[in-house]
């Protein structure tokens, strides 16, 4: 089900109660505080918002100040310009500084639609990943949001956090807790696991259910975390189902899928293994459906790709090698 309320509003309204307790808490934007839905931050604290204009190397060097003298910023703006355009003041201003500073990107991946490929960042989990000492988070819902800001807020070192703008599709219930680092199991099932971040986790939850009419029972996880990486979590499910795939709103390169297969191939764990996201290129012009379907993570794929899965590890004779390219076309 829809949420009635976009997730930018939901992180004012949770950021605007941090700094109610915390006079630390600041915001920096790059001249998207109002796409950022941070107008009522900047209206009830005019001291703590600041605008540093279409700046954004700029605006991580304010923000590495900021916490140079103890406070603690929250610097945003569209995941591109929040990630690759202000890359080098990232690694060394901030993190190479071991400064707290926390990185709000907004409309990861496919959520920019309409804005394109200029706007449309399907590499920022590699870029951010690769910096050593950066958390990287992506909340799937209000109750999720709600949760891990306030760990965010205060988790030692920088923290990159992809932001859903809209409204997004409710995953979990009001109260629900959440651990930073830690992943969540929302439903269970022993023939294969869908590991998901973001908008896929729907996606990969609507999957499951498809499946389950046809006697297929499907593991699914939110990786709200993906780096440090719940490598337990990733090890139980091969464990428990013997097959995984990945379903991820960003480059098949370097994010999510990579981290899932980095933690199979470090222990040994030979499996039947996919990943599903975008395949080498750069974002298009389009609404949802249409860019779910172009990066291959809408539901009919998932669902063909699960049953192929199974079919093939029932029968025997199945590599990972052979899967990836069924799908590289």
């Amino acid at each position: 089900m829809t949420e009635s309320n976009e997730l930018r509003s939901i992180y004012c309204n949770e950021m605007m109660r941090l700094a109610d307790k915390d006079p630390r808490i600041m915001t920096v934007d790059a001249d998207l505080l109002k796409a950022a839905g941070m107008v009522p931050f900047r209206e009830r604290f005019p001291d703590r918002a600041i605008d540093v204009g279409v700046a954004e190397a700029n605006m991580m060097g304010v923000a590495a100040g900021l916490a140079a003298m103890g406070k603690i910023p929250f610097a945003h703006s569209f995941t591109p310009f929040a990630t690759r355009r202000c890359f080098d003041q990232i690694t060394i201003s901030v993190a190479y500084a071991g400064l707290n500073v926390r990185i709000v990107g907004s409309d990861p991946g496919i959520s920019a639609e309409v804005n394109g490929g200029t706007h449309m960042s399907v590499d920022d989990v590699n870029l951010m990943r690769g910096i050593p000492g950066m958390t990287v988070v992506e909340p799937v819902d209000s109750t999720s949001l709600k949760c891990l800001l306030p760990q965010v807020a205060y988790w030692d070192g920088p923290v990159y956090m992809r932001l859903f703008r809209k409204k997004p599709e409710r995953i979990y219930e009001e109260g629900a807790c959440l651990k930073l680092g830690q992943a969540s199991v929302i439903r269970e099932g022993f023939d294969i696991a869908l590991i998901a971040s973001g908008i896929t986790v729907a996606t990969a939850l609507k999957a499951a259910e498809f499946l389950a009419a046809e006697g297929i029972t499907v593991r699914v996880m939110d990786m709200h975390t993906i780096k440090p990486l719940d490598t337990r979590a990733v090890l139980d499910s091969a464990h428990i189902c013997g097959a995984i795939v990945v379903v991820e709103n960003h480059s098949m390169i370097g994010g999510l899928g990579s981290a899932v297969a980095e933690t199979l191939a470090d222990n040994g764990i030979g499996i039947p293994y996919v990943r599903l996201g975008f395949r080498d290129g750069y974002g298009i012009v389009g609404f949802r459906p249409f860019l779910d379907e172009e990066m291959q993570i809408d539901v009919k794929t998932v669902c063909e790709t699960v049953k192929r899965m199974i079919g093939r590890n029932l029968g025997g004779g199945l590599t990972c090698a052979s899967l990836e390219s069924d799908w590289s076309d």
